[in-house]
């Protein structure tokens, strides 16, 4: 992990004091910044969103899905849990916890924004960072590389559906035109654009494109925090006067992680497949691509709105959460593998 992704929590806590404090300082100019839009998305926001979102696609080998076929098991369990229960296990725990349990120490304008913030947030398979991820418990490269590939395949064509459908189930009304603009302007244009630099880099030679790689990869990181910096000086005013909303925020999404993490591990565990398949497994299925869910709350719903909030609170818990389950992963190895072992030889 280079010095920004081991970093990122810390560099996101700054970001929330600096907008914080910019914001209550500066309120004209961040107010100008807002209506700079055109069609309902922020120019500047949206083009930090590209600069965040395109270096990490640059990665996707679309090329690896034949890898597919190599550990169907280990596919089958990262799509299920990634299409099937990750996105309606969060909107159940949005609606337990910020519809009905946290609903009194929430802004009450706000509690449908939050919920679809978390929505958003689940909606999406984390996309680069899970190679992180993968590399820190030994993970199979390439089952790492196909899974991604595979999901965000599916994502051109599935996301849309499944916010619209989880949203509505929440009585939360998006219009099916701003939803798949957000489709086309942060995920099938973003994919296009990637996919034809990183053509144009490996001609060139897979040195010369790995030394690409490595010098865009902080652009994503960079733009991400300077996007964090706009939200939350938007934002300062409420979270200045309710700080309680950010930690009662991040118990769902904490919740989540855990859950969508065991029970992939688990599944793969139950189906005898492999630890360096099962644990990019379980880490894909934990963590997010808040890259996108920050992007597609900020077009849904403003950069005021509390479901671009929500979304933040995802990216300020990834790292250190994520490290934890990576942890626990590598510790239980043994365990796993006299599991997985009994199950391939019965």
């Amino acid at each position: 992990m280079n010095i920004f992704e081991r970093y990122l929590t810390v560099w996101v806590v700054l970001c929330i004091a600096a907008g914080v404090w910019l914001g209550n300082l500066l309120p004209g100019l961040f107010q100008a910044t807002g209506h700079m839009e055109v069609a309902q998305v922020n120019i500047p926001v949206g083009i930090l969103i590209w600069v965040m979102i395109i270096p990490m696609l640059l990665k996707v080998d679309f090329g690896a899905l034949h890898e597919v076929r190599q550990h169907v098991r280990g596919i089958g369990v990262t799509l299920f849990v990634n299409w099937l229960v990750k996105p309606f296990s969060m909107a159940f725990l949005a609606w337990v916890f910020v519809s009905q349990l946290f609903a009194p120490w929430l802004p009450q304008d706000q509690l449908d924004s939050y919920v679809a913030g978390l929505i958003l947030l689940a909606a999406a398979p984390c996309t680069a960072m899970v190679f992180v991820w993968s590399r820190l418990c030994n993970g199979d490269p390439l089952f790492t590389l196909s899974q991604v590939a595979l999901n965000d395949t599916i994502m051109i064509f599935a996301f849309a559906p499944i916010v619209a459908l989880l949203l509505g189930l929440s009585s939360i009304i998006v219009p099916w035109d701003t939803l798949l603009t957000s489709v086309l302007l942060y995920i099938l244009i973003p994919v296009i654009i990637a996919q034809l630099w990183r053509k144009i880099l490996l001609a060139k030679g897979e040195a010369n494109f790995d030394r690409a790689v490595q010098r865009i990869g902080p652009w994503s990181v960079v733009a991400l925090l300077l996007t964090l910096v706009l939200l939350f000086a938007f934002q300062g005013e409420a979270i200045v006067a309710q700080p309680l909303i950010i930690a009662l925020l991040a118990v769902p999404i904490l919740i989540q992680v855990f859950f969508n993490s065991s029970l992939a591990y688990w599944l793969n565990r139950a189906v005898g497949e492999k630890h360096n398949i099962a644990a990019p497994s379980a880490l894909i299925g934990a963590s997010n691509f808040f890259e996108l869910a920050v992007a597609a709350a900020i077009s849904l719903f403003g950069i005021q709105s509390g479901a671009a909030l929500a979304t933040v609170v995802g990216v300020l818990i990834e790292v250190p959460v994520m490290l934890l389950v990576v942890r626990v992963v590598n510790a239980s190895k043994p365990w796993y593998e006299s599991g997985a072992a009994v199950k391939r030889n019965s």
